[in-house]
């Protein structure tokens, strides 16, 4: 498993900027904007780990901006931690067999959300490319919320 990125949503994209980069020191790496989606993705690192993340996109605080004005509530701010994983399914296996209800399963071979018993959610993304779908995770629903 490697830790891959914490993600935070933001109401002012600049005011974090300003307080994440010029206050605090770290450093955009990359940005990705979804006019479909309306969001922008503005992923940072601390200095001394910004040529790992240029390597490994990892670690990272990802900053989400969501485009229509949106009030968190209930720490919705805060998104979830991300962690690649060498076997997707196996994991969600394993989680599943000890209790762990799998909010998103891996339906894709390449994502799904869990959460923490404090409700802190967790993505997990398979390493490399993404597994061939399969059962039981190709059909199963989302249950709850990540």
């Amino acid at each position: 498993m490697q830790y891959l990125h914490t993600m935070v949503r933001v109401a002012d994209l600049d005011a974090s900027l300003h307080f994440y980069c010029d206050l605090l020191g770290l450093k955009e790496v990359r940005r990705k904007e979804s006019e479909k989606g309306r969001f922008t993705l503005v992923f940072l690192a601390a200095p001394a780990d910004e040529s790992r993340s240029t390597e490994l996109q990892a670690p990272e605080l990802e900053l989400t901006y969501n485009w229509d004005p949106e009030t968190y509530t209930g720490g919705r701010n805060f998104g979830h931690l991300a962690y690649r994983v060498d076997d997707i399914y196996a994991l969600c296996q394993h989680l599943q067999d000890n209790g762990v209800t799998i909010n998103r399963p891996p339906r894709d071979g390449h994502m799904a959300f869990v959460r923490s018993p404090d409700g802190i959610s967790v993505e997990l993304l398979q390493a490399g490319e993404p597994q061939e779908p399969r059962e039981p995770w190709a059909s199963m629903e989302n249950t709850g919320t990540w």
